[in-house]
């Protein structure tokens, strides 16, 4: 049975173009057996639609404070009691504003103001709003009373800006929401994790580089996993276009050189895991060239001379820098066959395995299907989205400790 189900659940709805998304987190679970009651502000009703939002959820859409019936019985009270959870998504600049100020001129205010609940609140507006120094504040004090934030996200808004306010995306938010109704057991608690994630970037030229596929949301998404139960995560990550999950280190680096360095800085005393889920280059220039490179006459060829990477998992499992060492082998071809002989040769506990040939999963992907190996077992988790597999994973990791142990 899902963790939601039966559970109650408030979504509003602010003014925002955003505000489509939130029909298909309603969706979302509304499909995990949560129950579902919608409220929206008045400007919300210039982007969604109270019949859509009446069909997804299955009950009469909320709006205004007022209203004759519902206040027979003081519905509004009853609204913010019935709630096991309120989520505001998208929360508007302005609703942050005036929740912020204990305002309740509407009645998406006033059941906050009035639910003994948590809240939790996806903001979503132009970057220059969002980084406006009210809005901070005003985050920053709803924060310090309780509210829950999920998000805004970095990248291209409905306006053209690129930045921070971009509402989180509808699995993202339904994720906070499981986490927060459904808290995860804290059984890592005074543990170190250090987990690479994403491509490497090995100098060509000042302009040029070498580099790989690697989107790295799946080393993302592990070192949310750990540190939701309980671990301190550092997150040795090459060039992406994420964000660190919350709560966890990160440390930016390019080549496999400034990975290695890095890593051995945050394992100066042994970690109790690491995952190595970084694309690392194998080979770097023998010689970086330090102007642009340039054709040569007629030449229709170039020729570099690459030398090899030292091999970061394997130099950290020979110097122990961890106590439960985990790789990742991504191969296109005799997947099972490659992964064994790794986790052999650079002495590794555990070996993860996946065919990065596939177009369905791997780089770049939201989903992924993997086989976990060690010297004598395997383990083949569903396939599904990475975030899903990540606590599939962290989980098999945390049941291998506990037979070494």
């Amino acid at each position: 049975m899902s963790s939601l189900a039966n559970k109650q659940i408030l979504v509003g709805i602010t003014g925002g173009i955003a505000a489509y998304k939130t029909i298909e987190l309603i969706r979302l679970l509304t499909k995990a057996g949560a129950e579902v009651q919608v409220v929206l502000t008045e400007g919300a009703k210039a982007f969604v639609t109270e019949m859509t939002l009446q069909a997804i959820s299955g009950h009469p859409v909320r709006s205004t404070l007022l209203d004759p019936t519902a206040e027979l019985g003081m519905g509004h009270i009853e609204l913010a009691k019935w709630a096991d959870l309120i989520v505001v998504a998208p929360a508007s600049a302005d609703f942050i504003a005036r929740y912020s100020q204990g305002m309740a001129n509407d009645l998406l205010t006033t059941l906050c103001l009035a639910t003994d609940a948590n809240v939790l609140l996806a903001p979503a507006m132009n970057q220059a709003m969002w980084r406006h120094p009210a809005t901070q504040d005003n985050a920053t004090l709803l924060e310090k009373r309780g509210v829950l934030l999920c998000g805004p996200a970095s990248g291209i808004q409905a306006c053209g800006d690129v930045g921070p306010g971009r509402m989180e995306e509808p699995e993202s938010i339904f994720e906070h929401i499981a986490k927060t109704l459904s808290p995860t057991k804290q059984d890592l608690l005074g543990q170190h994790w250090v987990i690479t994630a994403g491509p490497t970037m090995e100098a060509i030229d000042p302009v040029r580089f070498i580099s790989n596929h690697s989107s790295g949301k799946m080393g993302y998404a592990l070192a949310a996993a750990a540190q939701a139960r309980g671990a301190k995560v550092t997150l040795v990550s090459g060039p992406t276009q994420l964000d660190a999950p919350q709560g966890v280190q990160r440390i930016a680096i390019k080549s496999a050189g400034d990975m290695l360095a890095a890593c051995r800085d945050a394992m100066s005393k042994p970690a109790d895991v690491f995952i190595g889920a970084a694309a690392v280059a194998d080979f770097r220039m023998k010689e970086v060239a330090s102007q642009k490179m340039k054709k040569t006459g007629d030449s229709d060829e170039m020729q570099l001379t690459l030398v090899k990477n030292p091999d970061v998992i394997a130099t950290l499992s020979q110097e122990k820098a961890a106590k439960c060492m985990v790789g990742f082998a991504a191969e296109t071809q005799d997947v099972i066959a490659y992964a064994k002989s790794k986790l052999e040769r650079k002495g590794l506990d555990l070996i993860i395995a996946n065919d990065v040939s596939r177009s369905d999963i791997g780089f770049n992907n939201d989903d992924n299907q993997v086989t976990v190996l060690s010297k004598d077992q395997q383990w083949t988790p569903p396939k599904g989205a990475k975030s899903a597999l990540a606590k599939e994973l962290v989980e098999l990791i945390i049941q291998y400790q506990s037979t070494q142990s």
